[in-house]
């Protein structure tokens, strides 16, 4: 198994170094949080005094980097990869990826990159909220872009399932507009709900119970982080926001002119039906080779219909479809 050097153990980074090396691959990190070094440490983990030589162990053991720090640090990280690794295997963990891989490629254009990242975590952060079980049966994307090479999407993808999760094959740029609808604008609308519940004053507050605490609980993330995250996928999540906006819109003028909220509420408990549907939906497996001509095709279909990679075989990908997508 091919060895994996972390860069940033918050915690995502925390959570796959804890993986990885849970699943026998050997492991070492670097981060600029001291606390976050002695913790690790403390527990047993290999975390090098500072990113450099963590990078230049990298480079002579030929691991695969894993870039986890805030999207706002990743350019720094790739420069230094750049000097001390260039043709490194790469992927990161980071929740944008259009800017993270247009880095990669002005700043490392002969590194084997594949972005990733794991739709796992919790409000918490640093190396003590990381668990090796945070990504156990979560979907972990693996872009797939024109100048992907395949042997970089199969580290990418097989770092993902030693971790325990089951990889969406997508591009760059259909992760970003889907995160920014499933991830990045609830995180706005929770900041929006949360200011407004509060403007309620200690009455509301003391009323409030699991609506409203499910509804904001990523506010209990740093902030910091939430603003990485958000602005740095600014064009995708304006779209959504208008899209948000608009239906919010639709609902105030029906409330205001009909009393009534049916449209609105009927359309929300179907598209969460959807999602249920989705996930309870029974699946067949397919195959797709990775050394055809149309892997990069095949692959993308294949998360556009909901499908996941769950083992990779010595030439091939195999997945788990939708039985309603199958074929």
């Amino acid at each position: 198994m091919r060895a994996v050097c972390v860069i940033g153990l918050g915690l995502i980074g925390g959570s796959v170094l804890r993986a990885a090396t849970a699943a026998g691959r050997p492991g070492w990190a670097a981060t600029a949080s001291e606390q976050d070094a002695t913790a690790a440490r403390a527990e047993g983990h290999a975390v090098e005094d500072s990113v450099p030589a963590a990078l230049r162990r990298a480079e002579s053991e030929d691991a695969l980097v894993v870039v986890a720090t805030p999207l706002t640090a990743v350019r720094e990280v790739l420069r230094q990869v750049a000097w001390h690794s260039p043709a490194a295997w790469l992927t990161d963990v980071v929740s944008v990826k259009d800017p993270v891989h247009d880095e990669v490629r002005r700043l490392l254009p002969e590194a084997r990159y594949a972005g990733g990242h794991p739709m796992a975590g919790v409000a918490s952060s640093g190396w003590t909220a990381s668990t090796a079980e945070m990504f156990s049966g979560a979907s972990w994307a693996v872009t797939l872009e024109e100048d992907t090479r395949s042997e970089a999407w199969r580290e990418a993808a097989a770092l993902a399932l030693d971790c325990g999760a089951r990889v969406v094959p997508t591009s760059a740029a259909e992760h970003d507009a889907a995160t920014a609808r499933i991830s990045h604008l609830p995180h706005v609308l929770a900041a929006v709900l949360a200011a407004v519940g509060a403007d309620g004053g200690p009455l509301a507050m003391s009323l409030a119970a699991g609506s409203f605490r499910d509804a904001t609980r990523v506010m209990g993330s740093d902030p910091e982080l939430v603003r990485a995250m958000t602005e740095g996928n600014r064009e995708a999540l304006l779209d959504a926001a208008d899209d948000a906006l608009g239906r919010l819109g639709a609902a105030r003028g029906s409330l205001a002119s009909t009393g009534s909220l049916k449209s609105t509420v009927d359309a929300g408990h179907a598209a969460r039906g959807m999602l249920e549907e989705l996930r309870g939906a029974s699946r067949e497996r397919t195959t797709v080779p990775l050394d055809s001509r149309h892997t990069l095709r095949r692959l993308r279909e294949l998360g556009d219909r909901g499908g996941r990679v769950v083992e990779l075989t010595a030439d091939s990908a195999v997945a788990e479809v939708p039985a309603s997508e199958a074929g």
